[in-house]
């Protein structure tokens, strides 16, 4: 009697192994080993509207995929060597603790960081920086209109984009509709291969064209050019701070995050120790 009640406590002992390494109670639709993927896992395959076909396809494949992929990994870990996969368990861990603290890290900046930049931090850290900036390559600050060749009031325009008062400004702005192309925004420097490149007639007039306060009237087989050069920086000149900016944000910013981000790192430390969830043994 007492051999039978062991007997039967075995048989329910294996069959129990066997169910819990099954894991969800849930049916599954696919096995591989130990590896169960169940009706869960493809709700989100198919779509309203996907017709039974397209849907029995899309899961077959995708239960077909997971397979293979099962199949590979468990092979691998039977074929590779130990040295192998502790490197590739370490790869993952690390990759893992790096997505969480760059997650937290940036939670963290986009709350607390102060993402505003005074007139006077920029002009502090210009005149710092000054020597750093020293240019490449040309810039140049300029006005052009391009018109049909056949344009009917070229004379006027160009009268109106030479004088350029306050009232001329504003005719050519509500004419520019009329204009193949136009800038009248003067005030910005602009790189002269940018120029080269909407402009090819001002590259191949450049020693003609490229002087400041220099105004000239172009004409080649696309219509007629007036362009207007207001100012010019040769290449080692220093760098406007109204084109930097852009550079100088990113630079103020980025020291701002590492600066939050060391703090962030010493104060979790910190407070760790002092709670008592951060402790260094030291050997006797």
């Amino acid at each position: 009697m007492q051999k039978t009640v062991w007997i039967i406590l075995i048989a329910f002992t294996l069959v129990s192994c066997e169910y819990f390494k099954q894991g969800p109670s849930e049916t599954p639709v696919a096995r591989v080993n130990d590896n169960y993927l169940y009706k869960k896992d493809l709700v989100d395959l198919t779509f309203e509207g996907t017709s039974k076909e397209d849907s029995i396809l899309i899961v077959t494949n995708y239960i077909n995929r997971w397979a293979t992929q099962k199949l590979l990994i468990d092979q691998a870990k039977i074929n590779l060597s130990q040295e192998k996969l502790n490197n590739f368990n370490n790869l993952v861990q690390q990759y893992k603790n790096d997505l969480y603290t760059e997650a937290y890290k940036s939670a963290i900046i986009a709350q607390q960081m102060d993402n505003t930049i005074s007139n006077k931090e920029y002009d502090e850290f210009y005149e710092l920086n000054k020597e750093n900036f020293k240019l490449n390559d040309e810039l140049i600050q300029i006005r052009f209109i391009h018109l049909d060749k056949n344009y009917s009031n070229i004379r006027e325009t160009k009268d109106k984009f030479v004088r350029f008062n306050a009232s001329d400004k504003k005719e050519l702005s509500d004419l520019s509709i009329q204009f193949k192309a136009v800038n009248l925004n003067d005030s910005i420097w602009i790189e002269k291969n940018a120029i080269f490149k909407a402009l090819p007639v001002v590259e191949a007039n450049s020693s003609q064209v490229l002087k400041k306060s220099n105004f000239t009237q172009l004409q080649d087989s696309l219509g007629v050019y007036l362009v207007k050069i207001e100012n010019l920086l040769k290449p080692n000149d220093l760098a406007p701070l109204s084109h930097i900016k852009p550079t100088i944000e990113q630079i103020i910013l980025n020291k701002r995050k590492l600066e939050l981000i060391k703090e962030l790192e010493k104060d979790i430390t910190k407070d760790a120790i002092k709670n008592d969830d951060f402790e260094i043994y030291t050997p006797n």
